[in-house]
């Protein structure tokens, strides 16, 4: 957690393709026709399908056993007497073994004795595509990809622990991919991650994948979900505990249907969408939720009393969407008692809804909230008292500057927060503030200092100032945090921690999709990025 994490940016569209509607169902040769015709570089769209890609596999989990260890008996030469002693341990533990290897050194224990072959077959299997390629070539033809699979698939009966399918064009290749899931939904597969190599980046996945009820994990990137209307009604996922959708085409009435066909479901992801998404979550299961990258038109927490997680960043509104029309995207929250975790949430940008309290607009359980603030943008921070009013036990709070704008739309003083009535968390429940990319602005200065003065229970506050505020040999910093560290702090044992941003052109909030679905991290937005750059010391 104290590395500096990476941001995924989005994928770039190629040129020429702001709207995301532009490349579904359409051919190849037309979008480079068009490009062609609107004076683009035409190269320009294996850059963009290159970056989807790398958008798409950076968010794949990572496979369960090792690809680069080598199978080797150069350690066997210590054994004084040279006995197989691994091969005298019982089958149970054997199949074990094997199971912990990828599906190509697994095949290879069949040469270490006789007594090695029918374990393989009887072992549940890892299979990963990229595994198989011949060693030396990084780069096959998508034929040999494809041919590799379907040899390993038909060679072992099975079960499958884990297949991880990734490199094939499976618009060439349809015929394959059919056979392929009929073979993983015979041979009871745990665990699939199932992506598309464009083009094209809606290709209808077969809905024989709804018939695979051993499954426990599903990825699934760049395709077309199956037409849920015509799946038969008594299909589910009974074992299904993790869901990822990457950059895929799908219909609201799709993610509905893989919920309410998902009974412990725990963790969803939507990591990209070509198309608008309304995200309506009623699930007794679901623990947490990720949406990322996506084309919104609303987050809708209707029924899930398990959530305890509910993360959205990079979300952009469905401006093309019916539903959108003369309105804000909106997030409601309806019953969640157990929402503990959110963000990032962004006032003035976003609609928030809360429903979940009895007599007030309140949700009690959340004690832990991240809001992206235009501090140039007078409306923004109109919006955030309102906001805060919404979460009366909070107790941290991470609030992210992204830079203000060259048209900046207005500013507000300490007086609009003092005047602006009292906000409960902040009096009564705040602990922690952390704020990242300040840049000094009047704005970020009034509200940190109306949290300094009002916050009776503070005990921690960390300001991360952005890099761009250091030049050599002047005193900026000093004098653009001076009004924070001479004001009248309520709680006296507050720790105020200034910390020089180790980042540069930071446009949005850093966020890390496995820290956010690890139940067991405590803070999930604290990543502790800033811990190893230098710490600022006002005179």
């Amino acid at each position: 957690p104290n590395q500096i994490p990476r941001r995924r940016p989005p994928p770039p569209p190629p040129a020429a393709m702001g709207d995301p509607q532009f490349t579904i169902g359409t051919s190849m040769s037309d979008i480079l026709a068009t490009m062609e015709r609107d004076g683009h570089d035409p190269a320009t769209i294996s850059l963009g399908i290159n970056a989807m890609l790398c958008f798409v596999y950076d968010y794949l989990p990572e496979p369960p056993v090792s690809l680069t260890a080598s199978l080797s008996l150069a350690g066997a030469s210590w054994v004084p007497d040279g006995v197989d002693r691994i091969s005298r341990l019982p089958d149970v533990l054997l199949r074990d073994i094997i199971s912990r290897l990828s599906a190509k050194d697994a095949a290879r224990t069949a040469a270490l004795s006789s007594r090695w072959p029918p374990l393989w077959r009887s072992a549940p299997l890892a299979l990963f595509d990229i595994n198989l390629f011949p060693d030396g070539d990084a780069s096959p033809s998508p034929c040999a990809v494809t041919a590799a699979v379907s040899g390993a698939l038909a060679a072992h009966p099975g079960p499958f622990r884990c297949v991880h399918l990734i490199c094939s064009t499976m618009d060439k290749h349809r015929g394959e991919m059919a056979r392929w899931i009929d073979i993983l939904v015979a041979k009871g597969v745990q665990e699939l991650v199932f992506v598309n190599r464009p083009w094209p980046i809606d290709l209808r996945l077969p809905a024989t994948i709804f018939s695979c009820a051993s499954l426990t994990r599903l990825y699934l990137g760049i395709w077309r979900l199956p037409d849920t209307a015509a799946v038969p009604r008594g299909v589910s996922f009974p074992n299904l505990r993790e869901l990822g959708l990457c950059w895929n085409v799908m219909e609201d009435r799709d993610l509905a249907f893989m919920l309410e066909r998902s009974p412990v479901l725990e963790f969803l992801g939507i990591m990209g969408s070509q198309t608008g998404v309304r995200v309506r979550l009623v699930s007794h299961s679901l623990r947490c939720v990720q949406l990322g990258f996506s084309f919104m038109e609303d987050i809708d927490v209707v029924d899930a009393p398990r959530l305890e997680r509910l993360f959205q960043w990079e979300t952009v509104s469905a401006v093309n969407s019916r539903a959108m029309a003369n309105r804000s995207f909106r997030i409601k929250i309806g019953h969640a008692p157990n929402l503990r975790v959110l963000g990032y949430l962004q006032p003035g940008e976003q609609e928030l809804v809360v429903v979940a309290g009895a007599k007030e607009s309140i949700a009690p359980s959340v004690q832990i909230l991240a809001i992206e603030v235009q501090f140039g943008c007078r409306n923004s921070i109109k919006k955030v008292p309102g906001f805060l009013r919404c979460f009366p036990n909070l107790g941290t709070l991470h609030v992210q500057s992204p830079r203000i704008p060259k048209e900046s739309t207005g500013k507000v003083n300490l007086k609009f927060w003092q005047e602006g009535g009292p906000i409960k968390c902040v009096l009564q429940s705040l602990k922690k503030l952390f704020f990242y990319e300040f840049r000094g602005s009047r704005s970020e200065v009034a509200f940190l200092k109306f949290i300094a003065e009002r916050g009776r229970v503070l005990e921690q506050m960390v300001v991360v100032v952005a890099k761009e505020c250091f030049s050599p040999g002047g005193d900026g910093v000093n004098a653009k945090l001076k009004p924070l560290t001479n004001a009248k702090w309520n709680s006296k044992g507050c720790k105020l921690e200034l910390f020089k941003s180790p980042l540069t052109d930071v446009a949005g909030p850093i966020c890390s999709h496995r820290h956010a679905s690890d139940l067991g991290f405590a803070d999930p937005f604290d990543l502790k990025y800033y811990y190893k750059s230098e710490t600022i010391s006002v005179s």
